[in-house]
């Protein structure tokens, strides 16, 4: 297995990343949960107005039927999709499936100009052609565990490995 990197310092990294994919006009949206926590500490990091956008892909996952809906926060997005600039945020980029159904989820609520995704970690494994715009680092694990991000009362990060036989 590999080392586990250290969530606070990939996070220093993600905020230096996500800087230079900011526009004036971007708006930055959060994938329940870990992309949710990811964004509400970058929007706060970032001097940015406002709340970020939260967003759920329960609605349109193709395994809902074994998950069902989760206990995770609802989509919430507090601004016009329309023409917007939404840069996706999450903790883990694995098979892009996550990914498709946030789109489809998003797309529900308008058509942006532009939407690009910032990582985390990217572990690669696609099953589905999505590349992350910026990933604080490349992790490679067995299909057998799962990696996510937790977060303490404090708010710091750490990454979690879990297995998943």
């Amino acid at each position: 297995m590999s080392k586990i990197p250290d969530a606070e310092a990939l996070y220093t990294a993600l905020l230096s990343g996500v800087k230079t994919l900011m526009r004036a006009d971007t708006r930055l949206v959060g994938i329940t949960s870990g992309g949710a926590w990811l964004v509400e500490r970058l929007q706060k990091d970032l001097g940015l107005a406002g709340a970020p956008g939260i967003i759920s892909s329960a609605m349109h996952r193709d395994d809902f039927a074994r998950r069902g809906l989760s206990a995770s926060a609802q989509t919430a997005l507090p601004f016009d999709v329309n023409g917007a600039d939404v840069l996706l945020l999450d903790d883990v980029l694995y098979t892009g499936r996550t990914i498709r159904a946030v789109l489809n989820e998003l797309f529900d609520f308008g058509r942006p100009a532009c939407v690009r995704l910032a990582v985390l970690v990217d572990r690669g494994g696609r099953e589905l052609p999505v590349a992350a715009d910026f990933a604080a680092t490349q992790l490679t694990l067995p299909d057998t565990q799962l990696l996510a991000l937790a977060r303490s009362e404090s708010g710091a990060f750490s990454l979690q490995v879990e297995d998943n036989t």
